[in-house]
């Protein structure tokens, strides 16, 4: 399967190559987050923090607005990504719980029933 086939998933973006290299600065910031100092700078002060980083405009608006399904669209890797939610004191089931628009309790249940089911998201080129 190539890259521009895995862009055909409703609702999805695939983790490509491409997302990687779009991500890069993106991703390693999340990671400087794995040392308690580090943490404890981005705490103090976001922005002077976020400076540091060569992170694109829509990359740090995605991150001071905790916007993860734009984090995501930007290269962000949801595992990468979490460094923020664990930072913020945030579950990762309460984070990815605002990706699909539902309450922690509403997506921890749907997933304990099953997850989504896959019924009309499997292509947006053949309208299903």
């Amino acid at each position: 399967m190539n890259e521009s086939e895995l862009e055909d998933i409703p609702g999805t973006t695939v983790f490509t190559g491409r997302q990687s290299r779009r991500g890069f600065h993106l991703n390693q910031f999340c990671m400087s987050l794995l040392k308690p100092e580090n943490r404890a700078r981005f705490k103090a002060d976001e922005g002077a923090y976020l400076d540091q980083w060569p992170l694109t405009a829509a990359q740090r608006k995605a991150v001071v607005e905790r916007d993860w399904n734009a984090a995501i669209a930007e290269g962000g890797n949801i595992y990468f990504l979490a460094k923020i939610f664990a930072t913020d004191g945030t579950s990762f089931a309460a984070a990815v719980s605002t990706m699909v628009g539902m309450s922690a309790e509403d997506y921890l249940a749907m997933m304990a029933a099953g997850g989504r089911s896959p019924e009309g998201q499997r292509s947006i080129k053949e309208g299903r």
